[in-house]
């Protein structure tokens, strides 16, 4: 593996709060939370009726004939990947297509699909049943529509680790890039599952919020009171570059994505490491890989979906790699806002984190009244908060059902 810089040079996003990445930022800066009680007839039977659905429907952005050849997960990565893609500068991007990748994730791939045919199947018959369910329902369709989009012919992947497949696609298409398989990455994740059956998987589970009452206030991390993640929907893509590359063309750069880290806790299927032993190690290789040290960190999105376990364990594995440097990174939680895009989490937190690198502002972690006294950690409440000038890094962290921990770094 060679030591090629690899930067972002562009961001997309879909999100509970936006449907483009400046509305995205500019909500989640004032606070504004995305999740809201589920009016549709199926809610009614749930023990969960809240969840965060996308702030524009993709029938407002996509062409119609295009739309429904696509499950909703993959119509929202292509619009993600779409808005990376201009922001990077599209056709002055200027790569070679054969030097050009797609890496988006998702965690369930296409379910309301699958699931939509199931019930024509037994509704209607066999006969019904559409030509282009299979090429809908499978996982690396939204990694092809993106891919078929720009003209991808490096290669087209899909990472499939639950929660943290959206951070594992960066990951990998950092890899593409510094392997010298591509100049030009596009890396994201999406997610559409709000759909009665994952909903009450979930929940039966007793993974999820029961604040029916109070949707606003459902996700709520590091909070004595959390009772678990809300489900939201969307996707978030950035354009990897390598810098030789982005320089050449004199390209807008956010940030460097510096390094990565994966383990898994070989713990439980859903349950993480109590102790945060598969955490911490992906901490400390993401730092290592980035040659920093724990003072270069200014900023960390965490994980942090407001279930009582995960949220801990997540900090003791900050303290065990940093120590009491710890006290001297921000932590802000997005979920709280966004709800938890399962597949597509990493990707939007990368998109925040490039962000917060670049304009220097970390958004708030909203409802977060009584902070845990176990979540020693300074989190960003109520206010965004400015970070510090010079050179910094930031961490994304990514964790998912099974174990798989995967963090990023990032630097100005």
């Amino acid at each position: 593996m060679s030591n090629t810089t690899v930067v972002v040079t562009g961001l997309g996003a879909t999100t509970p709060v936006g449907g483009d990445v400046p509305s995205t930022w500019e909500a989640l800066l004032s606070g504004t939370s995305g999740i809201a009680g589920l009016t549709e007839d199926w809610a009614e039977q749930l023990p969960v009726r809240i969840a965060g659905r996308i702030a524009v429907e993709p029938s407002e952005v996509l062409d119609r004939v295009q739309a429904r050849r696509m499950d909703r997960g993959s119509q929202l990565a292509l619009i993600a990947g779409r808005e990376a893609w201009a922001d990077a500068g599209g056709e002055a991007i200027g790569v070679d297509n054969e030097r050009l990748g797609v890496v988006v994730a998702t965690g369930i791939g296409g379910i309301i699909t699958l699931l939509n045919t199931y019930d024509t199947l037994n509704n209607k018959g066999p006969r019904l049943v559409s030509p282009l369910a299979i090429p809908m329902l499978i996982p690396n369709a939204a990694a092809v529509a993106v891919g078929l989009e720009i003209g991808a012919k490096a290669g087209v992947h899909t990472p499939v680790s639950a929660c943290a497949s959206g951070a594992e696609a960066l990951a990998m298409g950092l890899e593409m890039i510094r392997s010298g398989r591509a100049d030009v990455v596009v890396a994201g994740g999406t997610e559409a599952a709000i759909h009665p059956l994952p909903i009450a998987a979930f929940a039966a589970m007793k993974a999820m919020s029961i604040r029916n009452d109070e949707p606003e206030r459902a996700s709520h991390p590091y909070d004595k009171a959390r009772d678990g993640f809300v489900l939201g929907e969307g996707a978030g893509c950035v354009v990897l570059e390598s810098e030789e590359h982005a320089r050449a063309r004199g390209a807008k750069i956010y940030c460097t994505l510096a390094g990565a880290g994966r383990t898994a806790d070989a713990h439980h299927v859903a349950q993480p490491d109590p102790e945060g032993h598969g955490v911490a190690r992906a901490l400390r290789f993401a730092v290592e890989d980035a040659k920093l040290t724990v003072a270069d960190l200014a900023h960390v999105n965490a994980h942090a979906t407001s279930t009582p376990q995960g949220d801990i364990a997540e900090v003791f594995a900050l303290r065990a790699v940093f120590g009491d440097a710890v006290d001297n990174i921000v932590v802000t939680g997005t979920k709280s806002m966004t709800g938890h895009l399962l597949g597509g989490a990493g990707a939007i937190e990368s998109v925040f984190t490039a962000l917060a690198i670049k304009q220097r502002k970390v958004p708030p972690t909203i409802n977060v009244d009584d902070q845990d006294d176990e979540a020693t950690i300074d989190l960003v409440r109520v206010e965004p908060r400015a970070l510090r000038s010079g050179d910094i890094a930031a961490l994304n962290n990514s964790f998912g059902f099974g174990g798989h921990n995967v963090c990023l770094v990032f630097t100005s």
